[in-house]
C-alpha cells in the first residue's frame, strides 16, 4: 500500500475530544463505553479490535497491537503509539469535521483520502492507496461522511 501524509492527522484528530483516555480501561472498552450514547450505531468487537458501521457513511475501526494502535476509516489507516491520539482519531472519523474521499475503479476501491473541515473548507489530510488495481475500469469518486458526533 502507498501512504502519503500531507500534514499530521494526529493534530487534526485532536479536534475531537469526545473520547477521553482512562488509565484502567483498554481502548476498545473506552470506545464501547462512549458508544452507549449512540444506540443507533452498529458495531462489532472482539478482544483486539472494534469497528463502527454508520448507515450511509464509512466504517471506522481500531485495532490494539500490544503497545500500539491502528485506526482506520474504511481502507485508510494510521498507526499510533499514544492511546489518547488513537481514541481522538477514532472519534474524529465519526465527527462532522471528517469525511472520506473514496476512489474506485469498477467495484474495486483503491484510494482513500481523509479530509478535515477547517474554517468551512475541506482540506486533504492524508491518503492511503493500493499499488495494483483495475486501472482500465471506469473511475468513480465517492465522498462519505459519518457526522455522528457534531459540534
Amino acid at each position: 500500500m502507498l501512504h502519503r501524509r500531507q500534514f499530521k492527522p494526529a493534530i487534526l484528530c485532536r479536534l475531537r475530544q469526545a473520547l477521553v483516555a482512562k488509565d484502567d480501561m483498554s481502548a476498545i472498552s473506552q470506545i464501547v463505553e462512549k458508544l452507549k450514547k449512540y444506540p443507533e450505531l452498529d458495531y462489532e468487537q472482539d478482544e483486539s479490535s472494534i469497528s463502527v458501521n454508520p448507515v450511509n457513511g464509512f466504517t471506522v475501526w481500531l485495532t490494539e497491537n500490544g503497545n500500539s494502535f491502528t485506526v482506520g476509516f474504511s481502507g485508510w489507516h494510521e498507526e499510533f503509539t499514544e492511546l489518547e491520539e488513537a481514541l481522538n482519531c477514532f472519534a474524529f472519523g465519526l465527527s462532522d469535521k471528517c469525511r472520506l474521499k473514496v476512489f474506485k475503479r469498477g467495484t474495486s476501491e483503491y484510494k482513500w483520502v481523509v479530509q478535515a473541515l477547517h474554517e468551512n473548507e475541506w482540506y486533504d489530510d492524508s491518503e492511503t492507496g493500493l499499488l495494483f488495481f483495475p486501472f482500465w475500469r471506469k473511475k468513480q469518486v465517492l465522498i462519505l461522511q459519518n457526522a455522528v458526533i457534531g459540534n
